[in-house]
């Protein structure tokens, strides 16, 4: 329920930013020098300085209506994702810290798997079929010459599989056992699209020790 919340707190929260970028592309030229090229956080802020009770001109009155009233809303939806962070993170901590402990997986990739488990306890039987649950399992590619080739399987639970390969690219880029794997098997001739979905396998397989049981 909470990961549920964040992520609607979280769209919200991408849709005023970009109705403010937007409109900031549209103001007067005033204003739109004054934004042009912030950051995310340089944007907010800026925003919510804005009166538009200072402005003679009804237009641009509100436009600084608009983009004050966007840049307290994105703060307020950030204490809220803040605290939703602290809710997970603190409910993670007490089911699955084995968990959180392996390297690479964090808060959100962490409950994303943890909610795939909880919500189909019939397929967690094998480490098999948690992986296939995952989309994590190859399949066999054709016949013939093909026999031997697998294809990436696209079902499953997306946000699960979408987890594994956070947890996958982030291993890649800083953790070194990773990155000798990977020059390893680039080097026996695996793209690097097949080396990812080789180690989300592995991932998915690794995981699994530390699920839930009930």
């Amino acid at each position: 329920m909470l990961v549920v919340a964040k992520r609607s707190a979280r769209q919200a929260r991408v849709k005023a930013l970009f109705q403010m970028r937007h409109l900031g592309f549209t103001a007067s030229e005033q204003l739109r020098c004054r934004f042009k090229g912030l950051s995310v956080e340089a944007l907010v802020a800026e925003g919510i300085k804005l009166r538009a009770t200072r402005s003679a001109d009804p237009v641009t009155a509100a436009t600084k209506a608009s983009l004050s009233s966007l840049a307290h809303r994105i703060c307020a939806l950030d204490d809220e994702l803040a605290e939703f962070d602290e809710r997970i993170e603190a409910l993670l901590v007490a089911t699955v810290p084995e968990l959180l402990g392996l390297f690479g997986v964090g808060p959100d990739s962490a409950a994303a798997l943890v909610m795939a488990a909880g919500d189909n306890p019939e397929r967690l039987h094998s480490e098999a079929a948690w992986a296939h649950l995952c989309g994590a399992s190859p399949i066999p590619k054709g016949s013939g010459k093909s026999s031997g080739r697998v294809k990436v399987h696209d079902g499953g639970d997306r946000q699960a599989n979408s987890a594994l390969w956070r947890i996958v690219i982030v291993r890649m880029a800083h953790d070194p056992e990773t990155k000798l794997y990977v020059e390893r098997r680039l080097k026996e001739g695996k793209n690097k699209y097949e080396v990812i979905r080789i180690l989300k396998r592995y991932v998915a397989r690794e995981v699994y020790r530390y699920l839930p049981s009930g």
